[in-house]
């Protein structure tokens, strides 16, 4: 089992020990429904029911983990665990009596903290989830299949939250483009191509010309290096994208990466 040096070990017995393995490839997140602690929300769980999420989040960015993520937790429904061994990391969040405050600017934080490590840590694509079974990133309401009866949850502020502000800043911080000037159009479709903008890079960075290699002089200057960035950019397949999209995904991508070389 994985447990998040970011939280508070609150190990959940015999729940931690009895329950099923998974292979973590979701995140998804909830709120509560209460105004609760970290400490609070184990409690519950442990003391009035057999039901628990994988971590805890109170209002002040106070975050508790209650089962390892390799273990299966109960707060997804079809998603708890899958016939396959996959399943999904859950977090439930402090919220009020009825689900329509936003998260507050710590508990933002932490999301966005925990959702890097659990994409450095489990590899959860950066991406949000297509499908109920689609590894990524989601709130409980996204797809039936993870709420047996339906639900709202985490509320409406939440998931604008979550579009805008969680989910970007995971992707952001994961691939090292938190601080940039980018345009909100620009982050937008960063965001939405992350597993292709990890791709691209993992490509060119196995390429021997692109980077200055040691005791083999480089006599391109930075336009030239830009401008192989760019073409090896443009000469890789990206999903989903239009020729507009691609291109200036291509320029975008091409300008960061000339950057760091220069650095």
């Amino acid at each position: 089992m994985a447990w998040y040096p970011g939280a508070i070990k609150m190990e959940l017995q015999p729940e931690s020990d009895q329950q099923p393995a998974i292979r973590p490839t979701q995140f998804i997140v909830h709120s509560i429904i209460a105004p609760w602690t970290a400490r609070r929300t184990y409690e519950y769980w442990r003391d009035s029911t057999n039901l628990e999420s994988h971590f805890g989040l109170g209002y002040k960015g106070d975050l508790g983990q209650y089962i390892g993520t390799e273990t299966r937790a109960d707060a997804n429904y079809r998603a708890n665990r899958r016939d396959d061994g996959t399943g999904a990391v859950s977090i439930e969040t402090a919220s009020n009596t009825s689900g329509s405050d936003p998260w507050t600017p710590a508990q933002v934080e932490q999301l966005i903290e925990l959702g890097v490590w659990l994409h450095e840590r489990h590899g959860i694509p950066l991406r949000i989830c297509r499908t109920h079974d689609d590894p990524g990133f989601g709130y409980h309401r996204l797809h039936p299949e993870w709420a047996a009866s339906g639900t709202s949850c985490p509320g409406d502020a939440r998931v604008k939250q979550f579009r805008e502000v969680v989910f970007p800043g995971i992707v952001a911080r994961a691939t090292g483009t938190e601080e940039d000037d980018m345009t909100p159009e620009e982050r937008k479709l960063l965001t939405d191509t992350a597993a292709a903008v990890k791709r691209i890079e993992a490509k060119l960075s196995i390429s021997p010309w692109l980077y200055k290699q040691p005791g083999i002089p480089d006599t391109r200057d930075m336009n030239q290096i830009l401008r192989d960035i760019d073409k090896a950019v443009r000469g890789l397949r990206v999903d989903g994208l239009t020729p507009a999209q691609t291109d200036a995904l291509a320029k975008k991508l091409a300008a960061e990466l000339a950057a760091r070389l220069a650095n």
